[in-house]
């Protein structure tokens, strides 16, 4: 071990000297002179970094180092310098030709990958991008010097191909390790070793932080322990609530995935302890970043700031430079080898508890001609990826036997009601869901009744939808729909079920909506029998770029998804209180989906688990756990499962009707005019009379 350290230092040392060298060489073409300084200063940048955490290693540093350093390893895709950078690849293609700008730019974003595993000290991560760089400037070099002409573009391209096949075992083997193994786990130390009086903890983990962090962080130190305690406190009860109702044994698991925002390490230090007396230890994921760790536009794991989402957008789709069946094979085989390598841990592995935020500003992407985009071959490889992979895992973490808990609060960046708004957000994340769950068990009783719901929009929504429902064979035992009470998804306030998609038909509409981070503006989905065969927003003024848009971040590159999700939100309070600050746009999906009823494509809500038998508080067994597609899963489970479950709410103010319809045609209203009508429901409508409940 000692040896190999003595050698990973060598090659790095080597490494930074070639950066040092390239940064003032001069080369006869001025335009790739100039990536090549750029990016060679970049990487002296990530160096000196490094040996500023060295530094505070031996001595504390002053805070204002932390900032300046964090400063300046962001500062080339600061929305103020990113049109002048080699990092946005319409600069590239601009300074260096449409083909060979595509790739430099892929590069440059690989390159700012050496960030994080610098931050953490695994400086094998930042070697052999080093020496990628210097591999593609020597094929320059030697080219030049031979011909006097480029290297071929697919010379270069085949760089970027097998230092992403050669090293995709290594950094395999540290995404599955960080995910399961708690031991030496980088992000579960900064949180142990938390000092609220110090801001210097949120930049170590090497992530952006800006000034909604700070800010964050100090709200946080601000705040009354007791408060402190509330919040951690039904996070961490509504994950251990998960597991007693879906009659799963805690008992059994080890580790708990801990997945929150910069500036929330207090709230997630009380609820480590809480963790740790249920039997788990906390893991901490990095969000994926660059080609070889295949990032995106998802973020996972302890989330800093965001320097640029144009960035992130322009280089979502980067692996088009690569992606093959070869590499597929061998990042499927790499992951096998890797979740093996680490199966006891796995198997101890209970799932995420996920803290997420609201409040950033909106982000409208720019789509660029220049940025990569995968061929329709390979969007059909990347969705076979996505499928093996989750199988990968699953085979590894059982998915019946874990469970997740989602709970979300605002950032400052939210404006100048941020402190009003968290009050309010504590409250309806506390909401006391006794009395939802007797309301939710009327909407039930109703809904048990219907052979469909018809759904109607108003006032500009132009929904008119069908939703096809499960068939109880006995109603005395069997109910089709969950009361959902505040357990894996806070706050309260949803009734859901797995719709039968035969006869599910109609038009789904919304005027906005936020999903995945990106909105979505007047977004149509057009179901046929449960699936989905049209879709258009108004994102843009081409109607190829809407479809484009939606087919990419909404069906991730497949051609259609089903219907797996239909459910009604109950938590007027949160729709009301969304009202009252104008924040309506700036909710997320998890509180979102209870201002309305809300529908899911992709997966049901109970993907990989529909044999696991769940029960409402009535003791009825919830039978609609499947659909169509997914009852075939022992016959062909690749194409039963996709991967994906996204939510999308029609808010009570867009909606002119929801009806449960009985076989006979006998109706039962549940919803006019964005108001309850069902009795027994009718007391949901308290807030939005402006009453209390």
């Amino acid at each position: 071990m000692e040896e190999m350290m003595e050698i990973l230092v060598e090659r790095y040392e080597l490494a930074m000297e070639r950066m040092t060298e390239i940064k003032e060489e001069e080369f006869a073409d001025k335009e790739w002179e100039n990536f090549f300084h750029d990016m060679a200063s970049f990487c002296l940048i990530v160096d000196g970094y490094g040996r500023f955490l060295d530094a505070a290693k031996e001595a504390k540093q002053p805070l204002t180092d932390w900032q300046k350093w964090n400063a300046r390893l962001y500062q080339d895709i600061l929305p103020e310098s990113y049109k002048s950078s080699y990092a946005n690849p319409a600069y590239a293609c601009k300074m260096l030709g449409e083909e060979y700008g595509k790739l430099a730019a892929a590069l440059y974003a690989e390159m700012r990958a050496m960030i994080i595993p610098m931050a953490e000290g695994r400086k094998e991560e930042v070697v052999i991008r080093l020496e990628l760089f210097s591999e593609f400037h020597g094929a320059f070099t030697c080219e030049m010097e031979e011909s006097g002409k480029l290297p071929s573009y697919e010379q270069l391209r085949q760089m970027l191909y097998w230092y992403v096949s050669d090293y995709s075992d290594i950094i395999t083997r540290q995404k599955v390790q960080e995910m399961v193994v708690a031991d030496g786990n980088f992000g579960a130390k900064v949180i142990e070793e938390y000092a609220p009086e110090d801001l210097e903890y949120l930049y170590h983990y090497g992530e952006y932080v800006s000034e909604n962090e700070v800010k964050m962080a100090q709200f946080m130190a601000s705040l009354p322990q007791e408060k402190i305690n509330t919040m951690a406190d039904t996070y961490t009860e509504g994950y251990r609530m998960g597991f007693v109702l879906g009659n799963k044994d805690l008992s059994k698991k080890g580790t708990v995935e801990i997945r929150y925002a910069l500036g929330f390490e207090r709230m997630m230090k009380r609820a480590v302890e809480n963790f740790v007396a249920m039997g788990l230890k906390p893991v901490v994921r990095r969000t994926p970043v660059g080609i070889l760790q295949g990032g995106g536009l998802i973020k996972l794991g302890a989330i800093g700031g965001n320097p640029n989402k144009q960035f992130d957008y322009d280089h979502k789709d980067d692996i088009a430079l690569l992606l093959d069946k070869g590499l597929v094979n061998r990042k499927l085989e790499v992951n096998r080898t890797s979740f093996e390598e680490f199966k006891a841990q796995a198997y101890l592995y209970a799932g995420p508890a996920v803290q997420e935020t609201f409040g950033e500003k909106t982000f409208e992407p720019v789509n660029k001609k220049e940025a990569l985009s995968l061929s329709k071959e390979q969007q059909k490889l990347m969705v076979e990826y996505r499928s093996n992979l989750g199988q990968i895992q699953r085979d590894y973490i059982i998915e019946e036997e874990r469970s997740f808990t989602i709970i979300a609060f605002p950032v400052p960046e939210i404006g100048k009601d941020f402190e009003g708004i968290f009050e309010d957000t504590i409250k309806i994340n506390t909401l006391d869901y006794m009395k939802y769950r007797q309301i939710q068990q009327s909407l039930i009783d109703a809904l048990d009744q219907a052979d469909y719901v018809e759904l109607k929009g108003m006032n500009g929504n132009t929904t008119d939808l069908r939703v096809s429902l499960w068939k109880l064979n006995n109603p005395e035992k069997e109910t089709i729909f969950e009361n959902c009470v505040a357990d894996v998804n806070i706050p309260v306030g949803e009734v859901f079920t797995s719709p039968v998609l035969k006869g599910t038909n109609g038009v789904l509409n919304v005027s906005k909506v936020y999903l995945n981070e990106l909105e979505y503006k007047d977004l149509t989905i057009t179901f046929t029998d449960g699936m989905i065969t049209a879709y258009t927003c108004k994102n843009f003024e081409v109607e190829a770029e809407n479809k484009k848009y939606i087919k990419e971040n909404l069906l991730f590159h497949r051609e259609t998804l089903p219907l797996g999700e239909f459910a009604i939100g109950t938590n007027t309070t949160a729709y009301v209180t969304a009202r009252k600050w104008g924040i309506e746009d700036k909710l997320p999906i998890l509180i979102a989906e209870k201002t309305g009823p809300h529908f899911a494509v992709g997966d049901t809500c109970y993907s990989h688990a529909e044999d696991v038998k769940v029960y409402n508080p009535d003791g009825k067994e919830i039978v609609a756990r499947e659909n169509e597609i997914v009852a075939k899963r022992k016959e062909n489970p690749a194409e039963s499962y996709f991967d994906c479950h996204t939510d999308i709410t029609i808010p009570y103010d867009e909606l002119g009707e929801l009806t449960a319809v009985q076989a006979d045609g006998s109706r039962i209203p549940i919803i006019e005019k964005g108001r309850f009508v069902l009795p027994g429901a009718l007391a949901l409508n308290k807030p939005l009379d402006g009453e209390d409940f």
